[in-house]
């Protein structure tokens, strides 16, 4: 069997041998050969390519990301404070998938509005790939729409300028006066009406890459990257310093400072790493929900950038809903995992017993995720940090050949036959593996497969075959046979 990964990914991460192996067993059992290959090819995708959605308050950028997604998900009360756990979702075009940055949301007057705007937008444009810019067509350009022009141009990404809240054609001259922007041929659409987002879509596609431009791995020989990421002042800034050997990251609060340097390349257990850190976000007076707002930005920000997510969690105070929902953020995201509690060094014998027990309530999705228990201020178990990361990421990176995943998966159908429901026994036929960077399974079976019966295989998967600290997709796909088997 030929387990060589092709150049394209046209079947996921299988080699042309083992492909045509698989498309034979599907077609032994009755399956539509089409069907198949989509759903290879939607399991085995890489990292999807990244659109941000950028402009002033009020000119209807979640309504917008909203229509873009084809759901209601992102909020649209544009309610000073309103604060999101998600700031990125998946959407999928004519056929094509990719991830929105939703900058809409949160507007805090103590800042001003141009200083606001100019910070999500920031934060989203180092994110993405390409940008769409909202302009209300019916204001026209404003001076912070100038402000974010200037912003873009310095980014120098591709920039997809969309004239909303056009209604109907009397709007279109509006739309037209926006040409002054210097940034193309303004799209007019009704984000509300689901009016001209079509187009508006076919350009955002053209100005996206077919993959992000990062290029995973080391086939480049360039060095992994880690996000550093973890609520406001957990110590992040600090630990960065400590495995630099030196001050590289302002640590102090004074208000103001919003940005440090983001990428650093550091020599670290005798291999390079570039650390994307998140330390950027500071608490000020009034700004607590904003801080936790842009914290949510920038770390969407650094995640989309990095192969693996050091999360810092502070062991001495109990875990949080914050702490839990950047987690679920790198997880949801498909990065490796490591977990860093810092600041283990001040803890006494009650609250290590009381950590764990958090730990077990509180995180016990991600049993799988690696774990180092460590001090940012006095380097203590420092060491343990390169090999968490290099193991959490061999399991990303972690192939099962076909052949071996299907000989594994007839052992669990024959010890542990999935529940009958309604007279009906489900079964697993057949899988493969479509991806790595994290491992994603497609299943195909004859029935429903419940979730507890899913979360049973992925467990038995670890177990079978490592995959410490990194999410594992599976996804099962179900057909109803379109002719009968030989």
């Amino acid at each position: 069997m030929n387990d060589q990964i092709p150049t394209g990914d046209e079947h996921g991460a299988l080699g042309d041998a083992e492909y045509a192996e698989f498309m034979e067993l599907a077609a032994e059992e009755g399956f539509d050969l089409e069907e198949v290959e989509g759903d290879i090819a939607a399991a085995g995708h890489g990292p999807l390519p990244v659109l941000a959605v950028i402009g002033r308050p009020n000119v209807g950028k979640s309504t917008l990301v909203n229509r873009i997604i084809g759901r209601r998900e992102a909020v649209v009360e544009d309610k000073p404070g309103v604060t999101r756990d998600r700031v990125t979702y998946e959407a999928d075009w004519n056929g094509r998938r990719f991830k929105v940055v939703d900058t809409g949301g949160w507007e805090q007057d103590v800042l001003g509005i141009d200083a606001s705007v100019a910070m999500q937008a920031e934060f989203a444009i180092e994110a993405a790939d390409a940008v769409v810019f909202v302009v209300d067509a019916k204001v026209g350009a404003t001076d912070t729409d100038e402000a974010v022009v200037k912003l873009l141009r310095r980014a120098g990404k591709p920039v997809v300028l969309v004239a909303n809240k056009v209604d109907g054609p009397s709007g279109e001259a509006d739309a037209a006066m926006l040409w002054s922007l210097g940034l193309g041929e303004p799209h007019p659409v009704s984000a509300l009406h689901g009016r001209g987002t079509g187009d508006m879509l076919d350009a955002a596609l053209d100005a996206l890459p077919e993959a992000p431009a990062q290029t995973f791995g080391t086939a480049l020989g360039g060095p992994r990257r880690i996000a550093l990421i973890g609520r406001p002042n957990v110590g992040k800034s600090s630990l960065l310093n400590k495995v630099a050997g030196e001050e590289r990251v302002v640590v102090n609060e004074l208000a103001g400072t919003t940005r440090d340097p983001v990428d650093e390349m550091i020599e670290l257990g005798g291999k390079t790493w570039k650390f994307v850190d998140t330390a950027g976000i500071r608490r000020r007076v009034h700004l607590q929900e904003g801080a936790d707002y842009y914290a949510s930005l920038r770390t969407a920000a650094a995640v989309e950038k990095a192969e693996v997510a050091v999360v810092l969690i502070d062991a001495s105070e109990s875990i949080s809903v914050q702490d839990q929902r950047i987690i679920t953020m790198a997880v949801e995201a498909g990065r490796a995992l490591v977990i860093a509690y810092n600041k283990w060094d001040t803890l006494d014998e009650e609250r290590r017993f009381y950590l764990e027990r958090e730990i077990e309530r509180d995180l016990v999705q991600i049993p799988w995720a690696m774990r180092v228990n460590v001090s940012a201020r006095t380097g203590r178990h420092m060491e343990k940090l390169v090999p968490a990361i290099e193991t959490a990421l061999a399991g990303w990176e972690t192939r099962i050949p076909t052949g071996r995943l299907n000989a594994f998966l007839g052992e669990i159908v024959a010890s542990h036959p999935h529940p009958i429901r309604g007279g009906k026994q489900p079964r697993i036929l057949f899988g493969t593996q479509a991806g790595t960077k994290p491992p994603r399974f497609v299943l195909f079976a004859s029935g429903f497969l419940e979730a507890g019966y899913r979360r049973f295989i992925e467990r038995r998967l670890r177990e079978e075959f490592g995959f410490d600290g990194t999410p594992v997709h599976i996804s099962v796909r179900v057909r109803e046979k379109r002719g009968k088997k030989k």
